[in-house]
């Protein structure tokens, strides 16, 4: 059974959806998301696995701040280990999509020992220099200032006609017009602090602590996301324990343009990754 919880941390009240039985699984939405992002994969796997999806500061249900220190993500990372400990949970799975993936990393490079495994969708462990985190830091400044000059509705249609989600032009009107009203139903000053605060440039880089993890981390990338294919290899050199999968004909929402192979991959990964309690 699916149940919603409201849980205050750090001075913020988190928003998370529950279903399933098995080992846990924290769900990490990307930029403009929510929780729902995750409907399709929750539901067809709930018997096997116990969903945590979580509504990422700004976005879905949960505060959006007007500070945008306040979505750093170091202090998202901490927000992240106190909802799994008000669960109970000490250690769990962690699948992210484009900004929840490096989320996901960031949480995983801070707190190791509650990561099972790392599943990472069309994410990347930041800039690896100064001048390309100043560089986007300036573009992010940009959009949080036009998303509310313009304000969300316009903002989401914009959003969608940008080269990274070219590929999803020809889905059928019922997913598209799903995605569009998740992004729609988001708040200008969520959006704009999480780009401020979380954004690319704003991250730290994680490129030099790749090495050092210890878990396994399965890497997704879509064929014709060619940017984040190139991503994804790069960091599969660098970690210890990469699976990297690229996922044929699909773009960079692999979960939106192909849920069913996307779902089975991440299960099939999980299966081989169930804890043994050491």
């Amino acid at each position: 059974m699916l149940t919603e919880r409201f849980i205050p941390i750090n001075d913020i009240t988190y928003h998370i959806r529950v279903i399933g039985i098995g080992e846990p699984v924290l769900l990490l939405h990307g930029f403009t998301g929510s929780g729902h992002t995750w409907n399709e994969l929750m539901e067809t796997y709930k018997d096997m696995y116990r969903f945590i999806a979580v509504d990422l500061l700004g976005h879905g249900k949960t505060s959006a701040p007007n500070c945008h220190e306040r979505y750093r993500m170091e202090e998202a990372a901490d927000d992240l280990r106190a909802i799994l400990d008000d669960l109970g949970l000490t250690r769990v799975h962690v699948l992210g999509y484009s900004m929840g993936g490096r989320l996901a990393l960031g949480f995983a490079v801070r707190f190791p020992e509650y990561v099972m495994s790392l599943t990472l969708e069309s994410s990347s462990p930041g800039l690896p220099s100064a001048d390309e985190q100043e560089d986007r830091r300036k573009k992010d400044a940009a959009l949080a200032a036009r998303i509310e000059e313009i304000g969300v509705e316009r903002f989401a249609d914009e959003w969608s006609r940008i080269p990274l989600f070219a590929t999803q032009e020809t889905l059928p009107k019922e997913i598209k017009d799903r995605v569009r009203e998740e992004r729609v139903s988001q708040r200008a000053a969520g959006l704009a602090g999480s780009l401020l605060g979380m954004g690319t440039g704003s991250q730290p880089s994680c490129w030099g602590e790749l090495a050092g993890l210890q878990m396994p981390v399965q890497l997704l990338a879509g064929e014709l996301d060619s940017k984040f294919v190139r991503i994804a290899k790069q960091m599969a050199d660098a970690l210890p324990f990469p699976q990297i999968s690229i996922i044929e004909g699909a773009g960079h929402a692999i979960h939106v343009e192909k849920p069913a192979e996307f779902g089975r991959i991440v299960v099939d990964y999980l299966k081989r990754r169930k804890y043994d309690g050491d």
